[in-house]
Protein backbone atom coordinates (compact mmCIF):
# COMPACT_ATOMS: atom_id res chain seq x y z
CA UNK A 1 0.00 0.00 0.00
CA UNK A 2 1.71 3.35 -1.00
CA UNK A 3 1.27 6.44 1.13
CA UNK A 4 -1.79 8.42 -0.35
CA UNK A 5 -1.39 11.81 -1.48
CA UNK A 6 -4.02 14.16 -0.55
CA UNK A 7 -3.28 17.34 -2.92
CA UNK A 8 -5.15 18.53 -5.98
CA UNK A 9 -2.27 16.60 -7.90
CA UNK A 10 -3.96 13.27 -7.69
CA UNK A 11 -7.25 11.95 -8.03
CA UNK A 12 -9.77 13.39 -5.04
CA UNK A 13 -13.43 12.03 -5.42
CA UNK A 14 -16.02 15.13 -5.24
CA UNK A 15 -17.51 13.68 -2.22
CA UNK A 16 -13.82 14.64 -0.66
CA UNK A 17 -14.96 18.38 -1.13
CA UNK A 18 -17.75 19.30 -3.66
CA UNK A 19 -20.59 17.58 -2.59
CA UNK A 20 -21.86 16.53 0.85
CA UNK A 21 -21.65 18.60 4.20
CA UNK A 22 -18.63 18.78 6.46
CA UNK A 23 -20.40 17.23 9.21
CA UNK A 24 -21.51 14.08 7.01
CA UNK A 25 -17.66 14.11 5.77
CA UNK A 26 -16.66 13.44 9.09
CA UNK A 27 -18.78 10.68 9.92
CA UNK A 28 -17.34 8.77 7.19
CA UNK A 29 -13.79 9.96 7.54
CA UNK A 30 -10.94 7.58 8.39
CA UNK A 31 -10.03 9.05 11.61
CA UNK A 32 -13.82 8.68 12.76
CA UNK A 33 -14.01 5.42 11.50
CA UNK A 34 -11.06 4.33 13.74
CA UNK A 35 -11.96 6.24 16.49
CA UNK A 36 -15.23 4.04 16.95
CA UNK A 37 -12.95 0.58 16.20
CA UNK A 38 -11.02 2.11 19.66
CA UNK A 39 -14.46 2.99 20.88
CA UNK A 40 -15.48 -0.83 20.36
CA UNK A 41 -12.31 -2.29 21.82
CA UNK A 42 -13.27 -0.29 24.67
CA UNK A 43 -16.42 -1.38 25.17
CA UNK A 44 -15.34 -5.02 25.03
CA UNK A 45 -12.08 -4.95 27.14
CA UNK A 46 -14.56 -3.13 29.91
CA UNK A 47 -16.99 -5.81 29.66
CA UNK A 48 -14.17 -8.44 30.06
CA UNK A 49 -12.80 -6.56 33.03
CA UNK A 50 -16.33 -7.22 34.55
CA UNK A 51 -15.61 -10.97 34.25
CA UNK A 52 -11.97 -10.23 35.99
CA UNK A 53 -9.87 -10.90 32.53
CA UNK A 54 -9.03 -7.58 32.08
CA UNK A 55 -7.28 -5.84 35.11
CA UNK A 56 -7.82 -2.08 36.30
CA UNK A 57 -4.72 -1.22 35.59
CA UNK A 58 -4.50 -2.66 31.83
CA UNK A 59 -8.13 -0.87 31.62
CA UNK A 60 -7.22 2.52 32.72
CA UNK A 61 -3.77 2.08 30.31
CA UNK A 62 -6.32 1.10 26.98
CA UNK A 63 -8.95 3.86 28.08
CA UNK A 64 -6.24 6.40 28.30
CA UNK A 65 -5.04 6.14 24.66
CA UNK A 66 -8.30 5.53 22.89
CA UNK A 67 -9.10 8.93 21.79
CA UNK A 68 -8.92 10.15 18.01
CA UNK A 69 -6.30 12.27 19.33
CA UNK A 70 -4.14 9.36 20.02
CA UNK A 71 -4.92 7.91 16.11
CA UNK A 72 -1.23 7.58 14.82
CA UNK A 73 -2.62 7.37 10.92
CA UNK A 74 1.29 7.93 9.39
CA UNK A 75 2.11 4.53 11.64
CA UNK A 76 -0.93 2.29 10.90
CA UNK A 77 -0.22 2.69 6.94
CA UNK A 78 3.53 2.19 8.30
CA UNK A 79 2.62 -1.39 9.81
CA UNK A 80 -0.61 -1.29 6.88
CA UNK A 81 1.95 -2.10 3.91
CA UNK A 82 3.91 -4.68 5.20
CA UNK A 83 0.91 -6.68 6.77
CA UNK A 84 -1.43 -6.15 4.28
CA UNK A 85 -4.69 -5.44 6.64
CA UNK A 86 -6.05 -2.06 7.99
CA UNK A 87 -7.44 -3.29 11.41
CA UNK A 88 -4.81 -5.41 12.42
CA UNK A 89 -2.49 -2.18 11.33
CA UNK A 90 -4.68 -0.08 13.75
CA UNK A 91 -4.74 -2.59 16.40
CA UNK A 92 -1.09 -2.69 16.34
CA UNK A 93 -0.60 0.99 16.44
CA UNK A 94 -2.69 1.36 19.39
CA UNK A 95 -1.44 -1.65 21.60
CA UNK A 96 2.11 0.12 20.81
CA UNK A 97 0.56 3.26 22.77
CA UNK A 98 -0.61 0.97 25.74
CA UNK A 99 2.19 -0.94 26.91
CA UNK A 100 0.36 -1.98 29.96
CA UNK A 101 -3.01 -3.26 28.75
CA UNK A 102 -2.59 -3.38 24.78
CA UNK A 103 -1.81 -6.99 24.98
CA UNK A 104 -5.53 -7.17 25.84
CA UNK A 105 -7.21 -5.40 23.09
CA UNK A 106 -9.18 -7.64 20.39
CA UNK A 107 -9.29 -10.54 23.09
CA UNK A 108 -11.61 -13.45 21.41
CA UNK A 109 -12.83 -11.02 18.54
CA UNK A 110 -12.36 -11.11 14.72
CA UNK A 111 -12.40 -8.20 12.65
CA UNK A 112 -16.43 -8.01 11.88
CA UNK A 113 -17.03 -7.59 15.80
CA UNK A 114 -15.19 -4.18 15.41
CA UNK A 115 -15.94 -3.09 11.69
CA UNK A 116 -19.38 -4.52 10.92
CA UNK A 117 -20.55 -2.83 14.39
CA UNK A 118 -18.37 0.56 14.04
CA UNK A 119 -20.66 0.75 10.46
CA UNK A 120 -23.47 0.39 12.03
CA UNK A 121 -22.49 3.65 14.18
CA UNK A 122 -21.63 5.62 11.66
CA UNK A 123 -24.73 4.71 9.44
CA UNK A 124 -26.97 5.61 12.28
CA UNK A 125 -25.16 9.12 12.85
CA UNK A 126 -25.21 9.23 9.01
CA UNK A 127 -29.38 8.32 9.19
CA UNK A 128 -29.38 11.19 11.82
CA UNK A 129 -28.48 14.08 9.33
CA UNK A 130 -30.47 12.75 6.67
CA UNK A 131 -33.79 12.86 8.74
CA UNK A 132 -33.07 16.08 9.88
CA UNK A 133 -32.49 17.06 6.47
CA UNK A 134 -35.86 15.63 5.41
CA UNK A 135 -37.41 17.50 7.94
CA UNK A 136 -36.03 20.74 6.85
CA UNK A 137 -37.73 20.02 3.58
CA UNK A 138 -40.90 19.12 4.52
CA UNK A 139 -40.60 22.45 6.67
CA UNK A 140 -40.28 24.53 3.73
CA UNK A 141 -42.84 22.71 1.62
CA UNK A 142 -45.33 23.28 4.51
CA UNK A 143 -44.84 27.21 4.23
CA UNK A 144 -45.23 26.82 -0.05
CA UNK A 145 -48.62 24.81 0.90
CA UNK A 146 -49.78 26.98 2.82
CA UNK A 147 -48.93 30.10 0.70
CA UNK A 148 -50.37 28.49 -2.60
CA UNK A 149 -53.01 26.10 -1.45
CA UNK A 150 -55.80 27.41 -3.63
CA UNK A 151 -53.47 29.21 -6.74
CA UNK A 152 -55.12 27.70 -9.41
CA UNK A 153 -52.76 26.06 -11.96
CA UNK A 154 -52.53 23.89 -15.02
CA UNK A 155 -52.28 20.46 -14.27
CA UNK A 156 -50.30 17.90 -16.82
CA UNK A 157 -50.45 14.62 -18.03
CA UNK A 158 -48.65 13.06 -20.59
CA UNK A 159 -46.77 16.47 -20.95
CA UNK A 160 -50.27 17.60 -22.52
CA UNK A 161 -52.78 20.29 -20.70
CA UNK A 162 -55.08 18.77 -18.57
CA UNK A 163 -57.16 19.16 -15.50
CA UNK A 164 -56.81 22.45 -13.47
CA UNK A 165 -55.72 22.18 -9.63
CA UNK A 166 -53.67 24.25 -6.83
CA UNK A 167 -50.26 24.69 -7.13
CA UNK A 168 -50.41 24.27 -3.21
CA UNK A 169 -51.71 20.83 -3.97
CA UNK A 170 -48.70 19.94 -6.39
CA UNK A 171 -46.49 20.23 -3.24
CA UNK A 172 -48.18 18.43 -1.27
CA UNK A 173 -47.74 15.37 -3.42
CA UNK A 174 -43.73 16.21 -3.64
CA UNK A 175 -44.22 16.58 0.06
CA UNK A 176 -46.00 13.39 0.49
CA UNK A 177 -43.14 11.57 -1.02
CA UNK A 178 -40.86 12.49 1.61
CA UNK A 179 -43.06 11.60 4.10
CA UNK A 180 -42.79 8.32 3.31
CA UNK A 181 -39.30 8.11 2.55
CA UNK A 182 -39.10 9.47 6.42
CA UNK A 183 -41.28 6.68 7.01
CA UNK A 184 -38.75 4.28 5.60
CA UNK A 185 -35.87 5.44 7.25
CA UNK A 186 -37.38 5.12 10.69
CA UNK A 187 -38.58 1.51 9.99
CA UNK A 188 -34.96 0.44 8.90
CA UNK A 189 -33.51 2.34 11.51
CA UNK A 190 -35.56 0.48 13.84
CA UNK A 191 -35.86 -2.63 12.48
CA UNK A 192 -32.35 -3.36 10.65
CA UNK A 193 -30.08 -1.30 11.83
CA UNK A 194 -28.31 -3.69 14.36
CA UNK A 195 -24.94 -4.71 14.94
CA UNK A 196 -22.99 -8.01 14.21
CA UNK A 197 -22.78 -8.06 18.06
CA UNK A 198 -19.52 -9.59 19.46
CA UNK A 199 -20.14 -12.92 18.39
CA UNK A 200 -16.69 -13.81 16.97
CA UNK A 201 -15.31 -15.95 13.90
CA UNK A 202 -18.60 -17.27 12.23
CA UNK A 203 -21.36 -16.16 14.75
CA UNK A 204 -20.45 -18.87 16.86
CA UNK A 205 -18.76 -17.44 20.24
CA UNK A 206 -16.61 -19.90 20.96
CA UNK A 207 -13.74 -18.08 21.35
CA UNK A 208 -15.72 -15.59 23.54
CA UNK A 209 -16.97 -19.27 25.54
CA UNK A 210 -13.21 -20.52 26.14
CA UNK A 211 -12.26 -17.18 27.52
CA UNK A 212 -15.12 -16.94 29.76
CA UNK A 213 -14.51 -20.67 31.03
CA UNK A 214 -17.84 -20.86 33.13
CA UNK A 215 -17.48 -17.05 34.18
CA UNK A 216 -20.34 -16.14 32.48
CA UNK A 217 -22.73 -16.98 29.15
CA UNK A 218 -21.02 -14.80 25.74
CA UNK A 219 -24.65 -13.37 24.72
CA UNK A 220 -24.49 -11.35 27.90
CA UNK A 221 -21.26 -10.23 27.44
CA UNK A 222 -22.23 -9.24 24.22
CA UNK A 223 -25.89 -7.92 25.97
CA UNK A 224 -22.95 -5.25 27.89
CA UNK A 225 -20.95 -4.58 24.85
CA UNK A 226 -23.76 -3.20 22.74
CA UNK A 227 -25.43 -1.08 25.42
CA UNK A 228 -22.40 0.45 26.02
CA UNK A 229 -22.40 0.96 22.25
CA UNK A 230 -26.43 2.53 22.47
CA UNK A 231 -27.14 -0.21 19.12
CA UNK A 232 -29.01 -3.54 19.51
CA UNK A 233 -27.33 -6.66 18.33
CA UNK A 234 -29.33 -9.57 15.92
CA UNK A 235 -29.86 -12.52 17.77
CA UNK A 236 -27.89 -14.29 15.18
CA UNK A 237 -25.18 -13.62 12.45
CA UNK A 238 -22.48 -15.43 10.79
CA UNK A 239 -19.12 -13.78 10.67
CA UNK A 240 -20.82 -10.14 9.66
CA UNK A 241 -24.09 -9.05 10.00
CA UNK A 242 -26.34 -9.89 7.54
CA UNK A 243 -25.55 -7.93 4.34
CA UNK A 244 -29.52 -7.68 3.68
CA UNK A 245 -29.11 -3.97 6.08
CA UNK A 246 -27.20 -2.81 3.50
CA UNK A 247 -29.55 -3.46 0.84
CA UNK A 248 -32.24 -1.80 3.14
CA UNK A 249 -30.26 0.95 3.91
CA UNK A 250 -29.23 1.69 0.26
CA UNK A 251 -32.45 1.07 -0.98
CA UNK A 252 -34.36 3.62 1.16
CA UNK A 253 -31.56 6.29 0.79
CA UNK A 254 -32.66 5.25 -3.43
CA UNK A 255 -35.92 6.43 -2.19
CA UNK A 256 -35.12 9.53 -1.36
CA UNK A 257 -33.07 9.74 -4.34
CA UNK A 258 -36.25 9.16 -6.27
CA UNK A 259 -38.23 11.57 -4.53
CA UNK A 260 -35.63 14.27 -5.01
CA UNK A 261 -35.15 13.21 -9.23
CA UNK A 262 -38.97 13.86 -9.03
CA UNK A 263 -39.15 17.34 -7.64
CA UNK A 264 -36.00 18.27 -9.38
CA UNK A 265 -37.35 16.98 -13.14
CA UNK A 266 -40.60 18.51 -12.88
CA UNK A 267 -38.88 21.94 -11.93
CA UNK A 268 -36.40 21.37 -14.50
CA UNK A 269 -39.35 21.32 -16.98
CA UNK A 270 -41.41 24.40 -15.55
CA UNK A 271 -38.34 26.25 -15.73
CA UNK A 272 -37.94 25.96 -19.27
CA UNK A 273 -39.80 29.16 -20.59
CA UNK A 274 -42.06 27.58 -22.57
CA UNK A 275 -43.71 27.08 -19.70
CA UNK A 276 -42.04 29.73 -17.16
CA UNK A 277 -44.51 28.78 -14.03
CA UNK A 278 -41.72 28.14 -11.41
CA UNK A 279 -37.67 28.52 -11.42
CA UNK A 280 -34.96 27.61 -8.78
CA UNK A 281 -32.93 30.55 -7.18
CA UNK A 282 -30.23 32.08 -9.21
CA UNK A 283 -27.84 34.80 -7.80
CA UNK A 284 -26.70 38.34 -9.25
CA UNK A 285 -23.34 37.01 -10.64
CA UNK A 286 -24.02 33.30 -11.33
CA UNK A 287 -23.09 32.37 -14.62
CA UNK A 288 -25.77 30.31 -16.82
CA UNK A 289 -23.14 29.09 -19.83
CA UNK A 290 -20.04 29.87 -21.07
CA UNK A 291 -20.74 30.22 -23.99
CA UNK A 292 -24.53 31.56 -24.03
CA UNK A 293 -24.38 34.67 -21.49
CA UNK A 294 -28.04 35.26 -20.97
CA UNK A 295 -28.41 31.25 -19.83
CA UNK A 296 -30.06 30.57 -16.76
CA UNK A 297 -29.77 26.85 -16.43
CA UNK A 298 -31.68 24.94 -13.33
CA UNK A 299 -28.23 23.56 -12.50
CA UNK A 300 -29.12 22.71 -9.06
CA UNK A 301 -31.74 20.49 -9.81
CA UNK A 302 -29.78 18.93 -12.75
CA UNK A 303 -27.50 17.97 -10.21
CA UNK A 304 -29.50 17.16 -7.70
CA UNK A 305 -30.70 14.75 -10.44
CA UNK A 306 -27.86 13.73 -11.54
CA UNK A 307 -26.43 12.85 -7.58
CA UNK A 308 -29.83 11.07 -7.44
CA UNK A 309 -29.50 8.58 -10.38
CA UNK A 310 -26.25 7.74 -9.37
CA UNK A 311 -27.73 6.58 -5.51
CA UNK A 312 -30.67 4.66 -7.55
CA UNK A 313 -28.08 2.09 -8.80
CA UNK A 314 -25.80 1.46 -5.44
CA UNK A 315 -29.05 -0.82 -4.32
CA UNK A 316 -28.30 -3.35 -6.76
CA UNK A 317 -24.12 -3.59 -5.75
CA UNK A 318 -25.46 -4.12 -1.86
CA UNK A 319 -28.11 -6.75 -3.10
CA UNK A 320 -25.23 -8.67 -5.15
CA UNK A 321 -23.09 -8.46 -1.74
CA UNK A 322 -26.05 -9.75 0.11
CA UNK A 323 -27.01 -12.86 -2.49
CA UNK A 324 -23.38 -13.61 -2.93
CA UNK A 325 -22.32 -13.99 0.30
CA UNK A 326 -21.27 -17.64 0.18
CA UNK A 327 -21.29 -19.59 3.55
CA UNK A 328 -20.42 -17.33 6.63
CA UNK A 329 -18.22 -14.94 5.05
CA UNK A 330 -16.82 -13.88 1.65
CA UNK A 331 -14.72 -10.96 1.21
CA UNK A 332 -15.37 -10.10 -1.98
CA UNK A 333 -18.02 -7.36 -0.71
CA UNK A 334 -15.28 -5.09 1.46
CA UNK A 335 -13.52 -3.40 -1.22
CA UNK A 336 -17.08 -1.98 -2.76
CA UNK A 337 -18.44 -0.96 0.73
CA UNK A 338 -15.78 1.54 1.03
CA UNK A 339 -17.49 3.24 -1.74
CA UNK A 340 -21.02 2.51 -1.82
CA UNK A 341 -22.16 2.95 1.59
CA UNK A 342 -19.85 6.67 2.50
CA UNK A 343 -20.51 8.00 -1.46
CA UNK A 344 -24.46 6.82 -1.07
CA UNK A 345 -25.15 8.95 1.91
CA UNK A 346 -22.71 12.02 0.79
CA UNK A 347 -24.90 12.19 -2.34
CA UNK A 348 -28.41 11.88 -0.62
CA UNK A 349 -26.98 14.50 1.80
CA UNK A 350 -26.21 16.78 -1.57
CA UNK A 351 -29.44 15.85 -2.78
CA UNK A 352 -31.39 17.07 -0.01
CA UNK A 353 -29.21 20.00 0.76
CA UNK A 354 -30.04 21.42 -2.94
CA UNK A 355 -33.41 20.55 -2.21
CA UNK A 356 -33.75 22.56 0.33
CA UNK A 357 -31.53 25.46 -1.31
CA UNK A 358 -33.91 25.08 -4.24
CA UNK A 359 -37.40 25.43 -1.87
CA UNK A 360 -36.30 27.99 0.06
CA UNK A 361 -35.17 30.23 -2.97
CA UNK A 362 -37.62 29.05 -4.98
CA UNK A 363 -39.38 31.72 -7.75
CA UNK A 364 -43.03 31.61 -8.45
CA UNK A 365 -43.96 33.00 -11.83
CA UNK A 366 -48.08 33.41 -10.71
CA UNK A 367 -48.11 35.91 -14.46
CA UNK A 368 -46.91 32.76 -16.05
CA UNK A 369 -48.98 30.72 -13.65
CA UNK A 370 -52.10 32.33 -14.92
CA UNK A 371 -51.36 32.80 -18.75
CA UNK A 372 -50.94 29.15 -19.15
CA UNK A 373 -53.98 28.39 -17.21
CA UNK A 374 -55.86 31.11 -19.76
CA UNK A 375 -54.46 29.51 -22.90
CA UNK A 376 -54.50 26.10 -22.25
CA UNK A 377 -57.24 25.93 -19.24
CA UNK A 378 -60.70 26.05 -21.14
CA UNK A 379 -60.20 22.28 -22.41
CA UNK A 380 -60.36 21.76 -19.06
CA UNK A 381 -63.77 22.62 -18.97
CA UNK A 382 -65.15 20.78 -21.84
CA UNK A 383 -66.04 17.60 -19.31
CA UNK A 384 -68.59 20.00 -17.22
CA UNK A 385 -69.97 21.40 -20.90
CA UNK A 386 -70.33 17.56 -21.83
CA UNK A 387 -71.90 16.83 -18.30
CA UNK A 388 -74.30 20.00 -19.00
CA UNK A 389 -75.34 19.20 -22.35
CA UNK A 390 -76.59 15.99 -21.92
CA UNK A 391 -78.76 17.18 -18.73
CA UNK A 392 -79.74 19.29 -20.71
CA UNK A 393 -81.29 16.83 -23.21
CA UNK A 394 -78.18 16.66 -26.02
CA UNK A 395 -77.32 12.92 -26.80
CA UNK A 396 -74.29 11.96 -24.81
CA UNK A 397 -72.29 10.58 -27.96
CA UNK A 398 -73.23 13.37 -30.37
CA UNK A 399 -72.05 15.99 -27.75
CA UNK A 400 -68.66 14.11 -27.35
CA UNK A 401 -68.26 14.38 -31.21
CA UNK A 402 -68.78 17.87 -31.49
CA UNK A 403 -66.42 19.20 -28.02
CA UNK A 404 -63.78 17.01 -29.80
CA UNK A 405 -64.19 18.65 -32.82
CA UNK A 406 -64.73 21.99 -31.90
CA UNK A 407 -61.52 21.36 -29.47
CA UNK A 408 -59.01 19.75 -32.05
CA UNK A 409 -59.84 23.10 -34.53
CA UNK A 410 -58.96 24.80 -31.18
CA UNK A 411 -55.89 23.27 -30.65
CA UNK A 412 -54.40 24.19 -33.90
CA UNK A 413 -55.38 27.67 -33.68
CA UNK A 414 -53.04 27.76 -30.34
CA UNK A 415 -49.87 25.47 -32.21
CA UNK A 416 -50.00 28.33 -34.31
CA UNK A 417 -49.85 31.19 -31.30
CA UNK A 418 -53.33 32.38 -31.90
CA UNK A 419 -55.77 32.90 -29.20
CA UNK A 420 -57.77 29.61 -27.70
CA UNK A 421 -61.01 29.90 -29.71
CA UNK A 422 -62.58 27.56 -27.74
CA UNK A 423 -65.28 29.20 -26.34
CA UNK A 424 -66.17 30.96 -29.42
CA UNK A 425 -66.52 28.08 -31.45
CA UNK A 426 -68.62 26.35 -28.79
CA UNK A 427 -70.97 29.61 -28.82
CA UNK A 428 -71.41 29.61 -32.58
CA UNK A 429 -72.33 25.81 -32.34
CA UNK A 430 -76.37 25.82 -33.13
CA UNK A 431 -76.62 22.93 -31.11
CA UNK A 432 -74.57 23.80 -28.20
CA UNK A 433 -76.25 27.18 -27.92
CA UNK A 434 -79.72 26.43 -28.19
CA UNK A 435 -78.99 24.54 -24.46
CA UNK A 436 -76.10 27.03 -23.35
CA UNK A 437 -75.59 30.59 -23.35
CA UNK A 438 -72.29 32.70 -23.97
CA UNK A 439 -72.01 33.03 -20.73
CA UNK A 440 -72.53 29.76 -19.43
CA UNK A 441 -70.58 28.56 -21.56
CA UNK A 442 -67.94 31.32 -20.54
CA UNK A 443 -68.68 30.05 -16.78
CA UNK A 444 -68.21 26.15 -17.42
CA UNK A 445 -64.66 26.56 -19.46
CA UNK A 446 -63.10 28.78 -16.67
CA UNK A 447 -60.68 26.36 -15.50
CA UNK A 448 -60.69 28.17 -12.57
CA UNK A 449 -63.76 27.18 -11.03
CA UNK A 450 -62.68 23.21 -11.67
CA UNK A 451 -60.01 22.68 -9.00
CA UNK A 452 -62.75 20.41 -6.90
CA UNK A 453 -61.38 20.47 -3.32
CA UNK A 454 -57.53 20.86 -4.01
CA UNK A 455 -57.64 23.58 -1.40
CA UNK A 456 -59.33 21.95 1.41
CA UNK A 457 -56.99 18.50 0.95
CA UNK A 458 -54.14 20.75 1.23
CA UNK A 459 -55.46 22.02 4.45
CA UNK A 460 -55.89 18.54 6.03
CA UNK A 461 -52.42 17.66 4.27
CA UNK A 462 -51.02 20.59 6.29
CA UNK A 463 -52.74 19.00 9.84
CA UNK A 464 -51.12 15.80 9.02
CA UNK A 465 -47.76 17.61 7.73
CA UNK A 466 -47.51 19.50 11.03
CA UNK A 467 -47.88 16.24 13.06
CA UNK A 468 -44.97 14.30 11.11
CA UNK A 469 -42.74 17.24 12.25
CA UNK A 470 -44.38 17.72 16.08
CA UNK A 471 -42.86 14.39 16.33
CA UNK A 472 -39.41 15.39 15.77
CA UNK A 473 -40.42 18.78 17.45
CA UNK A 474 -40.12 20.94 14.57
CA UNK A 475 -44.21 21.40 13.99
CA UNK A 476 -45.75 24.79 15.08
CA UNK A 477 -47.87 22.93 17.50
Amino acid sequence: MKRSNQGYGSFKSPFTWRYGSDEMRRIFSEIHYRALWRRIWVELAEAQAEYGLVSPKELEDIKSKMGAENIDMERALEIEREIKHDLMAELKSYSERCPIGGGKLHWGATSADIEDNADILRMRGAMGIVIERLLDCLEALLGLIARYRDLPCLGWTHLQPAEPMTLGYRFANYAQDLILDLGLIEYVMTEALKGKGIKGAVGSSASFAAILSGKGKPKDMEKRVMEGLGIESFPVSTQTYPRKVDFLVLSALSSIAQSAHKFGMDLRHFQSPTLGELQEPFSERQVGSSAMPFKRNPIKSERMCSLARYVSALPKVAWDNAACAIFERTLDDSANRRVILPEAFLAIDECLRLYLEILKGLVVNERAVEENLRRFGPWAGLERVLMKLVERGMDRQEAHERLRAHSQRAWRAVMEGLENPLPDLLKGDEEISKRLGPEEIEELLDARGHIGDCAERCLDFLSHLDGVLRRYGRGAG
